[in-house]
């Protein structure tokens, strides 16, 4: 077994909830690329939104060789819901109005396709001869939910990690080791007027 070091970068600023990167967008996702640069990453792996498949292309033309592959496992969708008694009592009604528009079927897809997620991308890696490197660039959910996962929290405990545009958080696995989160949200690759976009003015920090 070989220890594998998830990346994990969610996308760059996007015009809308389904376009591609703003001009911003498109420069955090160079600037993760020079940040990633010399790093022996063996692939990058995005979801199939314009926004994650712009910045990967970005993020990849500043690394050397390095494959990028569309994985539906890395799109844009909600991973877990839960029921009013795995909250706190104080806080329940606000996290399940946040997702009270989610359909049934989107519960199921986002469930399957979670679970997918933390089978293709989280582990220790069964072959080869070196640790693995590997990059998903994705949104917002699968940051947190792989974060959560790895600090094996709730289920529910996604809903409260928040992630910037083309921030970093790496993940290591290693065998009989629990998982270890390296960085998290790390965005010191980008300069001020880059930095917290994505996030709610009340989650700023100077």
């Amino acid at each position: 077994m070989q220890d594998r070091y998830l990346y994990l970068a969610r996308h760059g600023e996007a015009t809308s909830e389904e376009g591609g990167l703003t001009e911003a967008g498109r420069r955090q996702a160079a600037l993760l690329g020079r940040r990633l640069h010399g790093v022996p990453l063996t692939a990058v792996q995005h979801g199939p939104l314009p926004r994650a498949a712009q910045t990967a292309r970005l993020v990849a033309e500043q690394l050397s060789g390095v494959p990028s592959h569309e994985c539906e496992t890395a799109g844009d969708y909600v991973p877990y819901v839960p029921e009013r008694d795995e909250l706190p009592s104080e806080m329940a009604d606000a996290l399940l109005s946040r997702l009270a528009s989610v359909t049934a079927e989107e519960r199921a897809q986002g469930a399957e396709l979670a679970r997918r997620a933390v089978a293709d991308f989280t582990g220790p890696v069964e072959h080869g001869d070196a640790p693995r490197h590997e990059l998903v660039v994705t949104h917002a959910f699968l940051v947190a939910w792989l974060v959560r996962a790895a600090m094996d929290a709730p289920a529910w405990r996604w809903m409260g990690l928040t992630h910037g545009n083309a921030a970093l958080t790496v993940i290591r696995y290693a065998e009989a080791r629990p998982a270890t989160v390296l960085v998290h949200n790390d965005v010191s690759h980008l300069p001020d007027e880059l930095r917290w976009t994505g996030f709610p003015a009340q989650l700023r920090t100077p």
